[in-house]
């Protein structure tokens, strides 16, 4: 009888937790008068959207009262709003903004206090509608930190993909302009040379935490030594990374300008080319071969010769190459759309100011993308490159709540996105005008 009395107590203790459960459920109703679902698909007017907790449960013709849908839910009103997915940047340096105290932060700033201002670039990059980001090269175990530390729910700011950088020595990504015992010191064991080194140096990233790798096929425009932009990564280097990566479920990004080095990247087996400043026809083909997306980040090259041109920071050896670079890069977005590349939205923000990632759209419709396929590119296209379209990219049934509102429709103007009304991730709201 005893047994029999503490199995029903138990039972009704499990029975009063499941109810207390399901009271607790944290659901919004969205009343919302224009949403963009799909990028490229068509507008639906006035819909509701159910979501519990950070999933989206329901979206439903006609303006639904909240309480049918149960008590104490949140009501939002965005009646007049304009509603889509929430934008990704697929290249940003949440760690890192460019100015003329560089040298000077990163000899005085710990590594502890440099992740904390990144949580303050993490979160303006969230408010400007940034939902999602790829970082692509940071001090990678802050960056891992961060990213789990969001995913756990410790701190707020955008879903983070991390990368671990791999690179060759005196490379793009090998540290530069400094004195030789800094260089040491600062040196990471994911520098290689040779193509069972750069395995190693690969499998190493992965095991300390890499969502994916970065690699730098060419030079690079912020390397402070005069060694160019064309390709550095020989070509069993590059082959022995995207080996090594693919066998552990990776994929790989590959920094590019000049085609040499793009061409290599992409025969290779890449996933991505960021920057392909000036791309030609025949990596044009590859791309379109290899299925291979284009991250441009016009807004770096934007950013660059802005600098350059208008201060005086700049080392000889950078300032030559960002004005040339810089100054190419729209064109060559221009002919990779004409040709049908894939192209996944990025920024490299960090070069540019944290915050106005959204200016790339600017960018890309000046250099003629269609406003449409912008969206794509921040949306569906960037959740196809993370490998996440079964949970982002698009505001379906089953998805995770990532979202923003804007007082016009981005597709007649982009410039909307440059001053987004309501932004919410996972569910829970950030801006709310």
């Amino acid at each position: 009888m005893n047994i029999r009395k503490k199995g029903l107590t138990l039972g009704l203790f499990l029975v009063s937790c499941l109810i207390h459960h399901v009271t607790l459920a944290n659901t919004k109703v969205l009343h919302i008068g224009k949403l963009l679902a799909e990028p490229g698909k068509s507008v639906s007017t006035q819909q509701t959207m159910v979501i519990e907790d950070s999933v989206i449960k329901q979206i439903i013709q006609g303006y639904q009262a909240p309480e049918s849908f149960g008590e104490n839910v949140e009501f939002i009103d965005l009646k007049d709003r304009f509603v889509m997915p929430g934008l990704m940047d697929m290249h940003v340096h949440l760690q890192f903004e460019l100015g003329p105290k560089n040298d000077s932060e990163s000899l005085k700033m710990s590594d502890q206090l440099v992740e904390m201002r990144s949580l303050m670039f993490a979160m303006r990059t969230l408010k400007a509608g940034f939902t999602t980001v790829r970082d692509v090269g940071s001090m990678s175990q802050e960056m891992y930190a961060m990213r789990d530390a969001i995913n756990n729910g410790w701190v707020e700011g955008p879903r983070i993909i991390a990368a671990g950088g791999v690179g060759i020595t005196g490379g793009h990504a090998d540290v530069s302009g400094v004195k030789p015992e800094l260089m040491e010191l600062y040196t990471q064991p994911t520098v290689c040379d040779g193509p069972y080194d750069c395995r190693r140096a690969t499998r190493n990233a992965i095991k300390y935490g890499a969502d994916l790798i970065k690699i730098t096929s060419t030079g690079g425009v912020l390397t402070d030594r005069a060694t160019g932009t064309g390709q550095q990564m020989e070509m069993d280097e590059l082959k022995e990374v995207v080996l090594a990566a693919k066998r552990m479920g990776r994929k790989v990004a590959s920094h590019a300008h000049q085609e040499d080095g793009i061409i290599a990247a992409l025969e290779a087996g890449v996933d991505s080319i960021e920057h392909g400043s000036y791309a030609g026809e025949k990596a044009f083909r590859l791309f379109k071969k290899t299925g291979a997306y284009l991250v441009p980040t016009l807004l770096a090259g934007y950013t660059v010769v802005e600098m350059a041109q208008n201060s005086d920071f700049m080392s000889p050896a950078i300032k030559d190459k960002a004005i040339k670079v810089g100054g190419d890069m729209q064109g060559n977005l221009a002919r990779a759309y004409k040709a049908g590349v894939k192209i996944a939205f990025g920024t490299d923000s960090g070069v540019s100011q944290h915050g106005t990632n959204a200016y790339e759209a600017v960018l890309m419709a000046e250099a003629g993308m269609n406003n449409v396929d912008i969206l794509k590119s921040a949306t569906i296209n960037a959740a196809d490159l993370i490998g996440m379209t079964d949970k982002i990219g698009t505001l379906e049934v089953g998805k995770q709540a990532d979202m923003i509102a804007t007082d016009g429709s981005p597709i007649d103007d982009i410039k909307q996105l440059l001053d987004v009304d309501f932004v919410m991730k996972d569910g829970k709201v950030f801006v709310k005008k």
